[in-house]
C-alpha cells in the first residue's frame, strides 16, 4: 500500500513538472466505447435506463481537449467485462494522458520516461510490428497468407479473419520475446488495428500511428497519434459494431457527443498505461533486488 501511494504521488509530480493538468471524468456514461473485443459492463440506472462503466477515460478526456482544456491526464479505475487472467482484471487502474502539439516520437519518449519511474533507468528499443513478426514468427504479414502459420495452433484458425490470426501469431510468437532487460516499443501497427489512431502509407501498406511498450513480455502502454477525423472515426465504430454482431455480441450505442468533439479536437498524442501491471513489475524487481 505504501509503495502504491508513493507511485501515485510520483506520477502526479511527473505531470505537475510538465504542466499537465489532472482531470476527473465520469466513469458512468449513457453510451459505450465501441470495440469488437472489449466488452463493457452495463449498469441498471432505474426507469428502464441502461448506463455503461467506462473501459477507458478516453472519450471523456477528448471531450475536454476539444473544449480547450490543454494537456491533461487521468489516473483512476476502469472496468471491462469478462477479463480475468493473471494479467487481466474486470476492474483495474489506468493512467491515461494527452499532449497537444507534441511530436509523436517525443511523446513515445515521454511515455518511456513515465514507465522508468516504476522500473528504473532501462534502455529501450523500437521495432515495427511488421519487423517483429518477421523476426520472431518468420512471416511477412503484408505479403503472405497467414493460414499456414496459424494452423499449427488450431486447424480452425485458417478460417479466422486476418486480424484474429495476427493477434494469435503476435501473442504466441512475438510477445514472449519483447522487453528482455529493456523496454521494447512496437510501432506501425496494421491499419485494421488503428482503433482511434491516424493511419499513413509505409512501404506500400497502410499502417497506424500506434505504439505499444513491453517489458518482460508484458504490454504496459498503448498509444496513438490521435485521429481527429469524425467521419473516419464513425466508419470505424460502425465496422467494430459489425464485427461485434458477427461475434455474436450486441452492437453498442455510438457516442455522438464524442464524434462531435472530434471536429474540434486539436492535434494530439495520447496513451493508456496499465498502472497495476507497472506496480506488479516494480514490486517484483524490488523483491529480486532484496
Amino acid at each position: 500500500m505504501r509503495k502504491r501511494a508513493e507511485k501515485f504521488a510520483a506520477v502526479r509530480e511527473f505531470f505537475r513538472e510538465r504542466n499537465v493538468l489532472e482531470a476527473d471524468t465520469n466513469i458512468l456514461s449513457k453510451t459505450a466505447p465501441v470495440d469488437a473485443h472489449i466488452d463493457v459492463m452495463q449498469v441498471d440506472m432505474g426507469g428502464g435506463k441502461i448506463g455503461y462503466l467506462h473501459t477507458s477515460p478516453e472519450y471523456g478526456l477528448k471531450k475536454l481537449l476539444a473544449s480547450g482544456s490543454g494537456d491533461i491526464f487521468q489516473l483512476g479505475h476502469v472496468f471491462r467485462a469478462e477479463e480475468e487472467s493473471p494479467l487481466h482484471s474486470p476492474e483495474f487502474t489506468m493512467l491515461e494522458w494527452y499532449r497537444i502539439g507534441m511530436a509523436y516520437e517525443e511523446f513515445i519518449e515521454e511515455t518511456l520516461d513515465l514507465i522508468r519511474l516504476f522500473l528504473g533507468n532501462l534502455p529501450s528499443e523500437k521495432i515495427s510490428y511488421r519487423k517483429a513478426l518477421q523476426k520472431y514468427a518468420n512471416v511477412d504479414f503484408i505479403k503472405e497468407d497467414l493460414g499456414p502459420y496459424v494452423t499449427p495452433f488450431s486447424e480452425e484458425a485458417q478460417h479466422w479473419d486476418r486480424d484474429t490470426q495476427l493477434n494469435l501469431l503476435f501473442s504466441h510468437m512475438v510477445e514472449p520475446h519483447l522487453g528482455a532487460q529493456k523496454l521494447t516499443v512496437i510501432t506501425d501497427y496494421p491499419a485494421s488495428q488503428a482503433a482511434l489512431a491516424k493511419t499513413y502509407e509505409l512501404d506500400g501498406a497502410a499502417v497506424a500511428r500506434r505504439f505499444e511498450i513491453y517489458f518482460d513480455g508484458v504490454e504496459l502502454a498503448n498509444g496513438f497519434d490521435e485521429l481527429t477525423n469524425a467521419k473516419e472515426q464513425r466508419a470505424r465504430f460502425e465496422e467494430e459494431n459489425q464485427k461485434r454482431i458477427e461475434l455474436g455480441k450486441k452492437a453498442l450505442p455510438i457516442d455522438e457527443e464524442f464524434l462531435a468533439a472530434l471536429e474540434s479536437l486539436p492535434d494530439c498524442c495520447g496513451v493508456a498505461v496499465g498502472f497495476d501491471r507497472l506496480m506488479a513489475l516494480s514490486l517484483a524487481h524490488l523483491v529480486t533486488k532484496n
